[in-house]
């Protein structure tokens, strides 16, 4: 089963782009995992060393797709 991170902040951005996005996905062919990382902040480094730039992100068997603008991966950084 092909793997999927949706990486979000947790802005109104990014839980519009959860709802909708993840809506799509094909659960039966995608193990989906939500990345909150306003509150999971030790996953932070690991989103960056995949690619992720801003948030909201999915990311799709190693493949960056940057959805809409919430905010800067370094905003989240600074918090």
């Amino acid at each position: 089963m092909l793997k999927a991170i949706f990486y979000h902040a947790g802005c109104p951005v990014c839980v519009d782009a959860e709802q909708v996005v993840l809506d799509y996905l094909d659960q039966t062919k995608i193990d989906i995992e939500i990345v909150h990382l306003g509150t999971e902040r030790n996953r932070l480094e690991e989103a960056e060393k995949v690619g992720i730039q801003s948030v909201p992100a999915l990311v799709i068997g190693g493949n960056v797709y940057h959805i809409n603008f919430g905010a800067s991966l370094e905003d989240v950084k600074n918090g």
